[in-house]
């Protein structure tokens, strides 16, 4: 049975452009492939018909192709390195079984350990996406919907509804920390949905760095969390719930004022361990909808970082939901749901379009640099549909 959203094709090859090898091999060499293969230990011990090394390239083009059949991409796959390479003209068409077989082998973890190999911070410094000398960074969650298999169910949860009858599919819950200048996806991690973001948020944290200002949204805090994230040497600017208690300890002139956080009320009645922060309020009103905010950072000189310049950075947070809006909408298409029917090919198959989504993305931040332009102002649609339909360039590709 077709999944839902897949046309059939009209001809023998939907796919009329063949998927292009360049845009993925620039970000994901061969050589990081196949270092990812080696440490995860699933190249194999015979030389297959579809090796780890192609397997993890088609991989990445389901996710470029995401409405295209198993063979169509396949059949994509192949023309581009017949093109580069001047083999495979008499290379037999694998079924779909052999392609299902060949992905079970592959497994999920190699398409992880590359994505968090290669998935570095694109903006370039001072440029946008900075404030002052911190590279802005959001951390957020989304949903994918993922066929409706019992075993994708067990796994990762299907999210109740106001009613007797089940919601349509099983989904799993993906958690990004996007680079807000460049939408790249430079960390993630994925859980059932119903998994809490705050749970999930520790894998996280070894994507911070020094240098960075990330932005968390109310959801966020805890004490435990705000601790570890300070210990990666990044600076810190999250959102806190309206009934945080948060005493005023000296006023500054900007507004703002100096505060901590405790890990509960009987830290805070004897001042064990606190947290200093300064804290920013402030209500932004848009017609009739007021909304008050309250944020806490761990920039605590205003000199450094004025109460007005923190409240217009936290407004950046938002470009993580364009970032989804991209993976979810434009990548894989809004009436799609993942094709992975088993729990380990859902993950798979989601770090697929993750590493797909940050080469484009990486790309798109290299053109910006050229061209001295801001890299969300040139289309990501019109990117991904370049890459769809450009013939590779010569990679060094060996399949």
């Amino acid at each position: 049975m077709a999944r839902s959203g897949w046309v059939k094709p009209e001809g023998s090859e939907r796919l009329g452009d063949h998927v292009s090898l360049g845009v993925l091999t620039r970000v994901f060499p061969p050589r990081e492939v196949d270092a990812a293969i080696d440490r995860t230990g699933v190249a194999g011990q015979r030389n297959r018909l579809l090796p780890a090394r192609m397997m993890v390239y088609y991989v990445m083009a389901l996710a470029m192709f995401s409405s295209g059949s198993y063979e169509e991409v396949m059949r994509s796959v192949l023309a581009g390195m017949e093109w580069i390479t001047g083999r495979f003209r008499e290379w037999t068409m694998p079924t779909k079984a052999a392609i299902f077989k060949a992905r079970t082998r592959l497994g999920s973890t190699v398409m992880i350990d590359l994505f968090d190999a290669c998935a570095k911070p694109v903006a370039a410094a001072g440029g946008p996406g900075f404030y002052r000398q911190w590279r802005l960074v959001s951390i957020d969650g989304t949903v994918l919907d993922i066929p409706d298999t019992a075993a994708n169910e067990r796994t990762y949860g299907r999210p109740g509804t106001n009613t007797e009858a089940k919601s349509a599919y099983p989904q799993a819950r993906l958690l990004g920390l996007v680079e807000c200048g460049t939408h790249a996806v430079i960390g993630a991690v994925v859980s059932g949905c119903d998994t809490a973001e705050q749970t999930m948020y520790p894998g996280l944290l070894h994507r911070l760095q020094p240098g960075m200002l990330a932005i968390a949204d109310r959801g966020f805090f805890s004490y435990e969390a705000f601790k570890l994230s300070i210990e990666t040497g990044a600076q810190q600017l999250w959102r806190m719930k309206g009934n945080a208690v948060l005493p005023a300890h000296e006023e500054f002139a900007d507004g703002s004022y100096l505060s901590a956080v405790y890990e509960g009320t009987k830290q805070r009645r004897h001042n064990t361990d606190p947290i200093p922060v300064r804290v920013i309020e402030y209500t932004v009103t848009t017609g009739q909808d007021v909304g008050d905010f309250l944020l806490i950072t761990t920039i605590l000189d205003p000199a450094e970082a004025p109460a007005q310049d923190l409240a217009e950075a936290y407004a950046q947070r938002w470009e993580i939901e364009l970032c989804f809006d991209e993976i979810k909408t434009h990548q894989r298409g809004p009436s799609l749901v993942l094709r992975s029917k088993t729990p380990d090919g859902v993950l798979q198959e989601i770090y697929g379009y993750l590493c797909v989504h940050y080469a484009l993305r990486s790309l798109i931040g290299e053109v910006a640099r050229d061209l001295d332009e801001d890299p969300l102002r040139i289309s990501f649609t019109r990117t991904l549909r370049a890459a769809r339909r450009t013939l590779a360039a010569r990679p060094a590709f060996s399949p």
